[in-house]
């Protein structure tokens, strides 16, 4: 399959002013090969879906309130979501023990399985990206990052 290139807001521009477009540039590019494998595999999983396998991937149990307060979503949206992967067998739902309207979710077999791809292809894609770079480099780019993360935080 050719693999295809998304240049829409991509132009050559090189001011102080565009970091941040540079760092949206280099997610959707890390996005779109991460992804790729799964579009191409058995489970087509989008971003979204992939945000929620990995939350209940690292949270087991959780609901869908606890979801929509750590991500901040809106909660139709997130409970579509986890309808869709709970019909693909990818999450799964047990009725919680002292309010059995509460519905405790994890990752199937499936899931798990999707959710380490998603990993691994996840530490491919990072090698790629930080190929060349020296350990100080990567150690000065993260710094970097965290810097305007911490700048972003702050009021």
């Amino acid at each position: 399959m050719k693999k295809s290139v998304d240049n829409v807001n991509h132009a050559g521009r090189h001011g102080d002013d565009d970091v941040l477009e540079l760092v949206h540039a280099v997610m959707h590019l890390y996005r779109s090969e991460q992804y790729q494998v799964l579009r191409d595999g058995p489970h087509d999983v989008t971003h979204m879906e992939s945000k929620v396998l990995g939350y209940f991937g690292r949270h087991p149990g959780m609901t869908l309130s606890d979801l929509v307060q750590h991500s901040g979503r809106d909660k139709a949206q997130l409970a579509r979501l986890i309808k869709s992967l709970r019909e693909r067998g990818l999450l799964d739902a047990q009725a919680d023990a002292a309010d059995r309207r509460n519905l405790r979710l994890s990752l199937t077999a499936d899931g798990q399985a999707v959710q380490r791809a998603l990993q691994q292809q996840a530490k491919k894609v990072g090698a790629k990206a930080v190929a060349g770079l020296s350990a100080a480099e990567r150690e000065e780019l993260r710094a970097l990052l965290q810097r305007v993360r911490r700048n972003l935080g702050s009021e």
